[in-house]
């Protein structure tokens, strides 16, 4: 038996809005008709005041961080959040288990389909087992000393082990954190598996003058991890300049981007045309108190996505905030944001086939939110329909 679900507007992602729309959807909530009001006249239709949308794509999480919630304050700057989370990521099994599996539960009822998850530990596999949202693990490599590359790998090839059957690939943490030959080791095996690469990028301006001149507050970062970093040469280039030639044409995500430019994202499209930009302003706000050249990344017709970082870094674990916050501080019109927030996390999880857009065939979710005339996301409350 077919559900109809109608609203004020239907977004399906991959045709224009339907005022009015109606949604039938099966049992199974697999798509099966997106009808106009005319087409659906005698259905039995369920009413509903505000926006039908799909389900969303959280690219960018950090799970087993949830139990941090509130624990560290805010506008520090990243080397003092890093160090912070060094400190005190550690704690209680039970609560740390207990976190997850409330996050987990709030992102799916915040209107969260898939989530592209870090992880440095093989703690949230149970939670993501028996998830109803759909998690890609990205098992993070880190150092930045490259005569431990090769035993780094063997100790995250074992991880990814680990969290089978569960989907899961190895990737690099930062460019500050991770060796040239580890970049390379960590790229062949996601060639080898033909996956994906999420990588942090560019979040302050300490990154960049480490590599242009060995300068800035990575250093301290160091200092504070007892890392010896002589054998370090300053690249005289920006940080994405200096690491992204390790990864060739490998699907990658890079993700914050809070100080690319010009002429990083030039750079970027000249040498990898499979890349996607992951933006997650809540964290930036609360980390570095910034936000990425927002205007810069739509002008240059890059690939977007948008993710929550963890809970360490944000008040919460909903991608429909994260759209209101860049509607409010970048005037992103909503469409294009929606976008962002569906199809094109949908496209780089490679789960475009059955999420990110509402089409017959598809089982997407639908979520409904509130919109005003003119399309601004009116709060960050979201009704999961199915």
């Amino acid at each position: 038996m077919l559900k109809y679900f109608s609203a004020d507007w239907i977004f399906p992602v991959s045709s224009p809005p339907i005022k009015n729309g109606v949604v039938a959807v099966n049992a199974t909530g697999e798509i099966q008709q997106v009808l106009s009001a005319d087409e659906a006249k005698n259905l039995d239709v369920v009413y509903l005041k505000g926006a039908i949308v799909p389900g969303f794509i959280n690219t960018h999480c950090h799970l087993e961080l949830s139990h941090m919630l509130g624990q560290i304050p805010e506008h520090t700057g990243l080397v003092a959040f890093v160090q912070s989370i060094i400190k005190s990521r550690h704690g209680d099994a039970a609560q740390i288990k207990a976190s997850m599996e409330a996050a987990d539960q709030k992102m799916f009822d915040n209107g969260i389909v898939a989530v592209g998850d870090i992880s440095n530990q093989i703690s949230s596999k149970e939670i993501k087992e028996n998830s109803k949202i759909h998690y890609h693990t990205f098992i993070e490599a880190m150092g930045f000393n490259p005569e431990r590359a090769g035993v780094i790998m063997d100790t995250v090839k074992g991880l990814r082990q680990d969290f089978k059957p569960l989907a899961a690939s190895i990737v690099p943490h930062a460019p500050y954190s991770v060796s040239p030959l580890l970049f390379e080791l960590i790229r062949e095996e996601a060639e080898k598996d033909n996956t994906m690469i999420s990588v942090h990028n560019q979040e302050t301006e300490d990154e960049n003058a480490f590599f242009e001149n060995k300068t800035g507050g990575f250093l301290d970062l160091y200092r504070f991890l007892g890392l010896d970093i002589t054998f370090f040469k300053p690249t005289n280039k920006t940080s994405l300049q200096s690491w992204l030639p390790n990864i060739k044409e490998q699907k990658t995500l890079l993700v914050h981007n809070t100080v690319s430019n010009q002429a990083d994202i030039s750079f970027a499209k000249e040498h990898n045309t499979n890349l996607y930009w992951c933006l997650c302003p809540q964290a930036n706000l609360y980390i570095e108190n910034a936000l990425p050249d927002v205007d810069l990344l739509i002008n240059e017709n890059v690939k977007i996505t948008l993710g929550t970082d963890s809970l360490a870094s944000n008040h919460q674990l909903n991608i429909l905030s994260e759209m209101r916050t860049l509607q409010k501080h970048k005037q992103v019109a909503f469409e294009k944001l929606l976008t962002w927030a569906t199809v094109n996390g949908a496209e780089f999880l490679a789960l475009d086939k059955q999420l990110g857009t509402i089409e017959v065939g598809k089982k997407p979710g639908l979520n409904l939110i509130q919109l005003s005339a003119d399309f601004k996301i009116e709060n960050d409350q979201v009704k999961r329909l199915i």
